[in-house]
C-alpha cells in the first residue's frame, strides 16, 4: 500500500522553498506616488505599467513567476467604457480545426498553432532536463535548473502568444458588434480524446474568457448559448 502522498490522483505538497514568492498588501500597506510603488517597510519599486489604473486600487499583490519575473497585480473597481452602437450582431462557434467560426467570414479565427511551432524547442528542453536530472534525494544541479528555466520561458512565450491572439480577436469582435452570441463550450471532455493536444493549443477557454471580459468591459450584450445544436445548417439557405 502506497503512502498517502504517493497515491495516484492525490496532490503533492509543495515545499516552502520551492514555492514562488508572493506578498499581499492592503490599502494601508502601500501607496502610489509619481508612478512608483511604495510598500510598507520603506520599499520603493519602479513599475512598468501595462495600462493606466481606472480607479485607485484597494490592494496589491507582488509576486514572482516561475521564470523569475516580478509582477504587481492591483485590485480596482470594475468600470464600463461604452462603445458607439453598430447595429450588428454575431454568432460564434468554437472548434479544433478552426478556433472560432462566426456568422461573419471576416471574423473567423484560424488555429494559430503556436504550440506546434514551438514543439521542437520544447522537446529539446525536455531532453535536456531528462539528461541532467539528479538522483532521487539529491539537490538539482545547476545545468538542470538552467534547462528548467529555459523550458519555463518557452512555455511562457507560447502562453503569451495565445493570450495575445485571443485578446486581439476579441477586441475586433466587440468593437464591431452590439450583440454577441457565444457557444458556452466547455472543452473538458476533449482531454480524453485524440484531439486533446490540438484543443489545448487552440486555447479555446482563454479566447472565450477574453471575449466575455472584453464584452462586459465595453457594455456589449454577450449571451452564452448551450452547445447543443450550434452547428446545424439552415434548411432554407444552407448557412
Amino acid at each position: 500500500r502506497l503512502p498517502m502522498r504517493q497515491r495516484a490522483g492525490m496532490p503533492r505538497w509543495k515545499k516552502k522553498r520551492e514555492a514562488d514568492l508572493s506578498l499581499n498588501y492592503t490599502r494601508r500597506g502601500f501607496r502610489l506616488r509619481d508612478g512608483r510603488l511604495h510598500l510598507a517597510g520603506g520599499i520603493v519599486l519602479t513599475v512598468v505599467w501595462s495600462r493606466r489604473l481606472p480607479r485607485p486600487p484597494s490592494s496589491v499583490r507582488v509576486y514572482r513567476d516561475s521564470i523569475g519575473h516580478w509582477y504587481a497585480s492591483f485590485v480596482t473597481a470594475a468600470t464600463t467604457e461604452h462603445l458607439p452602437k453598430t447595429g450588428r450582431m454575431i454568432g460564434i462557434d468554437w472548434g479544433v480545426r478552426e478556433t472560432a467560426t462566426t456568422t461573419s467570414d471576416d471574423h473567423d479565427l484560424r488555429h494559430a498553432q503556436h504550440g506546434k511551432k514551438a514543439q521542437a524547442k520544447l522537446s529539446r528542453y525536455d531532453r535536456m532536463m531528462a539528461r541532467r536530472r539528479s538522483a532521487k534525494g539529491q539537490a538539482a544541479s545547476k545545468g538542470y535548473r538552467e534547462a528548467k528555466k529555459l523550458r519555463a520561458k518557452a512555455y511562457a512565450k507560447v502562453a503569451g502568444q495565445r493570450q495575445d491572439t485571443g485578446r486581439k480577436w476579441a477586441k475586433s469582435v466587440v468593437f464591431g458588434h452590439d450583440r454577441i452570441a457565444v457557444e458556452d463550450f466547455r472543452p473538458k471532455f476533449l482531454a480524453k480524446t485524440t484531439m486533446a493536444k490540438k484543443a489545448a493549443d487552440a486555447a479555446i477557454s482563454a479566447t472565450k474568457r477574453a471575449l466575455i471580459e472584453m464584452g462586459r468591459k465595453h457594455g456589449r450584450d454577450v449571451r452564452l448559448v448551450h452547445p447543443a445544436h450550434t452547428r446545424m445548417e439552415c434548411a432554407d439557405c444552407g448557412a
